[in-house]
């Protein structure tokens, strides 16, 4: 039988946690995340979407960036801008300013029943899921590099294969 040695520490559950509970989590984290993989970098930011006619923000992009990878939290079209590229062009800014801001990527997640065909039309790669999240659905974990791709080399016409000449493999 294994010995249970004592903590000094009481183990609750907080059913309405404040920011007050969540600070000792987060700086902690923090501190020992620095420690051991560098400096974070931590920056949160927003797109947002505004009704031309009343000023309101109806929808947008909620990111944060660390350790170069931007992070897209939340993303929301309204129903009636659909279709019509807003989507695209709110990623487009997260990642023209993930660039500026030196990001190798980008990682989002989307439920099966929101927009996974979209996000690969825009390039993204699903490297993962949550199957049965919600019950029968799954969710899908996507990123994309920000890295350009290395330019490709044309061949020259004395390197052209010949007849009866072996290629080198690279």
């Amino acid at each position: 039988m294994p010995i249970v040695r004592p903590i000094p520490f009481k183990i609750e559950i907080a059913a309405q946690p404040t920011e007050a509970d969540r600070e000792p989590i987060l700086g902690e984290l923090l501190v020992y995340n620095e420690a051991n993989g560098g400096p974070a970098n931590y920056e949160p930011f927003a797109i947002r979407l505004r009704d031309t006619a009343t000023g309101a923000s109806v929808g947008g992009l909620w990111a944060r960036i660390y350790y170069e990878w931007l992070y897209v939290d939340l993303l929301y079209v309204p129903e009636e801008a659909r279709g019509r590229d807003v989507g695209s062009m709110l990623l487009a800014k997260a990642e023209a300013f993930a660039r500026r801001r030196g990001c190798v990527g980008i990682w989002l997640c989307t439920y099966s029943f929101q927009a996974p065909g979209f996000y690969r039309k825009l390039g993204y790669r699903a490297f993962g899921n949550l199957n049965d999240h919600p019950k029968g659905g799954k969710l899908i974990f996507f990123q994309k590099s920000l890295k350009a791709a290395p330019p490709r080399r044309k061949k020259s016409a004395s390197r052209a294969a010949k007849p009866g000449r072996k290629r080198r493999l690279p």
